[in-house]
């Protein structure tokens, strides 16, 4: 018999039973699916690190390591096992593309994973291990010939397997391109055999036997006791690199250091919904069950069948929405973590597996247990004291005036607004709790939309206005001289820059020093504009300005790598920047007395013939191409949270406005007996409705806003974004949630029109 009625209540209360299996699958759907990101490519991530013996440190040196220096790092107590490593950008031949040439002595440090063809071979003279991504989108196969060409050095080699590398698991030539474009970037492995196979005949007697200009490290010592051992095991200072200063480890640890916060604010939120929509629900279905609670117990049920009858319609909704809810969270996950999906495109790994936390399964168990409990006290209170007391329909708790009814200002109100506010006053959970879905729906949407509003002044300071030039031309450090690289600067009528890595402290930090005259590159400051170099000071970006304690006016100090010298520099300006570096101009350089070379030049000039000192040359649209992707993401995300906003604030709204509706039966049949149409309860049930949107709005606003900040500082603090949030922001956050507010109002307003007016106060007061 209670099966029966387990189905007939559910069906007589379908309207709140779905919401708060909806709600729940939400909560449940978010919670799942936004820790099961992070969880998942952590796991993924792991699994090539270790599979291709990603290296923790990273020793560089413009002259080149010798064997004696390999021998003398692996040496180093602490040291597991190290590796002479190159990597080199190439040209491939005819086209326009740039491929990451890279070389490893020791192939379980800084290795290859192989996704098809022959295993990798060391001494193979011949071979090319080509990126799988970069192949299938220029269309190579294993078996096809591939010629690179690196200053005069031709490289020519047939495509033996297709690979990926934990050392280029971001494919980015540097950090102006976002997001990784496999149709003009890519990487590829070649033997020790074939790279000293190719040298000797033409840079054997230039550059000698150092053919490696860098040494990959695995250890699990700390940074600085590193450092100092390598430094007396080598007889020198070098720039040393720990793996928290790669890209492919730093950006994939970003991301998942991203997915847990963004896991502990919006699953909080949809599941604190979920759980008190669940509890005001059930005391309301509970409360109107009073009369058949009653009946059970007349008719001889114990007060324990009673209870886990009607703890089993909490049971039920706790596992349909749970069972909803992890379906909807792999769902996500599949979205995000895929061979197709949005982390693919700019994390390179082997396999997507979805791993959901051990917590998330507890705190599952636990939530349905909490529900089950939200059952349990719902009902008993309704089966104290004798059959016949629980026979007696629910009666509400006295309604006792307020002393603001006291009051000349309430006096004067109209009637439908002293109803209004008699009854937001007298069910205060009700009232919060359809504040707190609406404050919830502002905030997702103020959050989305403020961030595109965000990312595209990111876009447009640091890029569009930013980079003025159609060319970069990258030259040849090594070999270039500055009064070469000064006549090519005035041929192509650029600009030009000097880039290198110095030591701040116990970090690298980038030294870029300018000669602009054409106003090719700009420099962001703290605000809106842009920076220009003076001849008086450096300027630095805000995260060596807050991590050093440095304002405009200060000294500090900071030394190249291999050298004994130490420049004090006077801070001239603070901005903002891609990555941590010192700027300043060339007569600013000149005063201190650094050496740099020419690296860089920038130009409108269409012409320019690569090879020899240039390496290769990148256009400003295929760095602006990467972010056409990237943007892409962004508003698919966004679209997401504008959904997930709608749907939280429907589905509150509503079941709240139906609670709204029960508890306010008799109010309103006695206001159609008194001569009320029906329009006239509409507009008062619809106006309260509004009441609260405007409030949540109010708060809303603000506490989107301060979200949107926390979260800017906290997951993207090294793109120094500067919060912005445009007028069509704040209009389309608020139109929408007033519309869906006056949705659910209409809808629940319509209910009206079926009330039962002598049924309604023939009820017990």
């Amino acid at each position: 018999m209670l099966k029966r009625k387990l189905l007939r209540t559910f069906l007589r209360y379908k309207a709140q039973f779905i919401s708060m299996i909806v709600m729940i699958a939400l909560g449940i759907g978010v919670f799942v699916g936004f820790n099961m990101e992070w969880y998942s490519l952590e796991k993924d991530v792991d699994f090539i690190f270790d599979k291709t013996g990603f290296s923790d440190y990273r020793i560089f040196s413009e002259k080149g390591f010798s064997e004696e220096d390999l021998e003398a790092v692996r040496s180093i107590d602490g040291v597991t096992d190290a590796t002479r490593f190159l990597t080199v950008n190439a040209g491939v031949k005819d086209s326009t593309d740039v491929i990451a040439i890279a070389v490893s002595e020791n192939i379980n440090v800084s290795g290859v994973y192989l996704m098809d063809g022959e295993p990798y071979d060391a001494e193979s003279k011949d071979g090319i291990w080509l990126s799988d991504q970069y192949a299938e989108a220029n269309d190579v196969s294993i078996g096809d010939s591939l010629t690179l060409t690196y200053k005069t050095l031709t490289v020519t080699g047939t495509v033996k397997g297709l690979i990926k590398a934990s050392e280029f698991m971001i494919c980015v030539p540097d950090e102006t391109q976002l997001m990784p474009d496999f149709h003009s970037y890519g990487f590829a492995y070649i033997s020790p055999e074939m790279l000293t196979d190719i040298i000797p005949a033409i840079f054997r007697n230039f550059i000698g036997n150092n053919l490696y200009y860098q040494i990959n490290v695995r250890s699990d010592m700390e940074k600085a006791p590193f450092v100092e051992e390598v430094d007396k095991a080598l007889g020198k200072t070098f720039l040393v690199l720990s793996k928290d200063e790669n890209i492919s480890y730093s950006e994939s640890r970003g991301e998942i250091e991203e997915g847990k916060t963004m896991g502990s604010i919006l699953p909080v939120l949809f599941l604190a919904i979920a759980i008190l929509t669940m509890v005001t629900t059930m005391h309301r279905i509970t409360a109107n069950e009073k009369t058949q609670i009653g009946t059970l117990k007349a008719l001889g049920f114990h007060d324990s069948r009673i209870l886990r009858h009607y703890c089993s319609y909490a049971l039920v909704i706790g596992l349909l929405g749970t069972a909803l809810g992890i379906g909807i969270g792999y769902l996500l996950g599949w979205y995000i973590l895929s061979p197709g999906g949005a982390m693919a495109t700019y994390i390179d790994l082997p396999y997507w597996n979805l791993y959901v936390p051990s917590f998330c399964w507890i705190i599952l168990i636990i939530m349905n247990v909490f529900l089950v409990v939200i059952g349990f006290f719902s009902v008993r209170q309704m089966l104290k004291g004798t059959a016949a007391d629980a026979l007696r329909p629910y009666t509400p708790k006295k309604i006792r005036h307020l002393a603001l009814e006291e009051t000349k200002a309430f006096k004067k109100l109209g009637f439908g607004t002293k109803w209004n506010l008699r009854d937001l006053l007298r069910h205060k959970a009700r009232s919060f709790m359809t504040l707190f879905g609406i404050v919830g729906c502002m905030i997702l949407l103020v959050g989305g939309l403020g961030m595109n509003d965000t990312m595209k002044a990111f876009m447009q300071s640091f890029y569009e206005d930013a980079i003025n030039y159609e060319n970069r031309i990258n030259l040849d450090s090594e070999t270039v001289k500055n009064s070469e690289a000064l006549q090519m600067a005035e041929q192509y009528d650029g600009d030009w820059c000097s880039s290198s890595s110095v030591q701040m402290g116990d970090k690298a930090i980038g030294l870029e020093i300018y000669h602009i005259t054409h106003d090719y590159v700009r420099f962001p400051d703290e605000g809106d504009g842009y920076m220009t170099l003076s001849d008086d000071g450096v300027y630095i970006c805000s995260r060596i300005s807050r991590d050093y304690d440095l304002s405009v006016g200060d000294s500090f100090s900071f030394s190249p790598y291999g050298s004994d010298d130490t420049y004090t520099a006077v801070v001239a300006g603070i901005g903002r920047s891609m990555s941590e570096s010192i700027v300043m101009n060339d007569v600013y350089a000149s005063s201190l007395g650094i050496d740099y070379t020419i690296n860089t030049i920038f130009t409108n000039e269409q012409d320019i013939a690569t090879g020899g000192q240039i390496l290769n040359v990148q256009t400003k649209s295929a760095i602006m191409d990467s972010f056409d992707t990237f943007l892409n993401l962004m508003n698919v995300m966004i679209v997401l949270l504008v959904v997930a906003a709608i749907t939280l604030s429907l589905v509150v709204l509503y079941n709240l406005g139906v609670m709204s509706y029960t508890e306010r039966y008799r109010e309103m049949a006695t206001l159609k007996v008194v001569g009320f149409k029906d329009k006239k309860i509409a507009g008062l049930l619809i106006s309260q409705n509004l009441w609260l949107t405007v409030i949540g709005i109010l708060i809303g606003i603000p506490a989107g806003v301060g979200v949107l900040q926390y979260l800017l500082n906290a997951l993207a603090s090294e793109y120094e974004l500067r919060l912005v949030l445009g007028p069509i922001t704040y209009l389309v956050s608020i139109l929408l949630t007033f519309l869906v507010s006056l949705a659910v109002g209409l809808m629940v307003a319509r209910k009206n029109r079926t009330i039962d007016m002598v049924a309604a106060l023939k009820t017990e007061e």
